[in-house]
């Protein structure tokens, strides 16, 4: 009787460590950056999608203080973030996450000593390079990274060019997203005001060669850039549309597509994302009729037009899951939670939303 009895308790035992971590299994982290005071990390329950509360400010678990932390990357347990400020405080941050807090390892100014204003985009080839987008400063900052994620002082600053018909707006040069080539030989950025894509090379000697990787129709203003399978995708801020790359050699490009996904010529378009299994793409729409435009992307190459999900105002970054896309909405201060059909592709918003200040980056590991 002694033993079928602590066997019974074991066995509850066991059963309740099993419920306890099929809990948490599907728990990630979720980063926001904002227009505000600091990167938030949030519990988020991938197959429940939503927030599972924490105890810090707006639900969250953890806060990195920081001005205007409005894009960052990821990789591995290193978080470097870009502080979008409009003068010589302007840098990049690293910092290392450890699942329950941020440390603070290191900032490096983004120009010198200018050129660096409103730094709104970095990426990283996940092999101790990284690299910034400059707006407001029109420029093109390269740096390496340390073992331990701090980030060494600039080695390289390009400034774009300009060219572009909108004398408003394309007055002068910025440079709104840069990404690294898969080959690891080159790296692209959009030169929002010369409605081009630069690219360029990387030498293991640290030499670097700047030159146009294609030319865009007048009027584009080109503002992020997604790759895949070696083509680029590059969203038209100002146009409005998609345009389909292909890889002619040398971290060059030619023009396979260019299709609308602005339909109200609000000329606010903003960020792209595909799914994980590359059939849908997603764009991001600002301005005028806020939402985001779905494409299908077929077996040519091409893309197709099959849907728009409405969303709040300003939706400028948002990340694509599995069942969910979520969005940062940064005028009424919440991230949108739609439920994403994987078979179709298209959107349902689920009515859950994450209140944070001012959101303009989401994304998960």
């Amino acid at each position: 009787m002694f033993i079928f009895a602590s066997m019974k308790r074991i066995l509850i035992a066991l059963v309740l460590a099993a419920v306890s971590c099929s809990q948490h299994a599907d728990v990630q982290t979720l980063f926001v950056g904002n227009y505000a005071d600091g990167i938030y990390a949030y519990d988020f329950d991938v197959e429940k999608g939503e927030v599972v509360p924490g105890e810090g400010e707006y639900g969250s678990v953890a806060k990195a203080p920081m001005p205007n932390p409005s894009f960052m990357t990821i990789f591995g347990n290193h978080v470097w973030a870009v502080s979008e400020m409009p003068d010589a405080s302007a840098a990049v941050y690293a910092w290392r996450f450890d699942g329950n807090g941020f440390t603070f390892l290191n900032s490096q100014p983004t120009g010198l000593p200018e050129h660096g204003e409103d730094p709104c985009y970095v990426a990283t080839d996940g092999m101790g390079n990284l690299a910034v987008a400059n707006y407001s400063g029109g420029s093109l900052a390269v740096y390496k990274v340390l073992e331990d994620g701090r980030i060494s002082p600039m080695d390289t600053l390009v400034i774009s060019g300009i060219g572009g018909p909108d004398l408003s707006r394309q007055d002068k040069p910025h440079v709104h997203c840069v990404r690294y080539l898969a080959n690891g030989e080159h790296l692209i950025f959009s030169e929002f005001s010369a409605d081009a894509i630069g690219v360029l090379d990387l030498t293991p000697l640290g030499a670097r060669n700047y030159r146009t990787a294609v030319q865009l129709p007048p009027d584009f203003g080109p503002r992020h850039i997604i790759t895949a399978d070696g083509r680029a995708f590059v969203i038209g801020e100002l146009s409005g549309d998609i345009a389909v790359l292909n890889p002619i050699g040398g971290g060059r490009f030619e023009i396979k597509q260019i299709i609308k996904a602005d339909q109200v010529d609000a000329r606010g378009a903003a960020d792209l994302h595909f799914s994980a299994d590359g059939e849908y793409l997603y764009a991001s729409l600002r301005l005028k009729n806020d939402g985001i435009a779905i494409f299908k992307a077929d077996g040519d190459n091409t893309l197709t037009c099959i849907g728009y999900q409405a969303t709040g105002p300003h939706p400028r970054n948002f990340t694509v899951l599995k069942d969910w896309v979520l969005v940062a909405c940064r005028d009424s201060d919440q991230i949108e939670i739609y439920a994403r059909d994987e078979k179709t592709g298209l959107l349902s918003d689920t009515g859950r939303r994450i209140d944070t200040p001012k959101p303009v980056f989401v994304q998960l590991r």
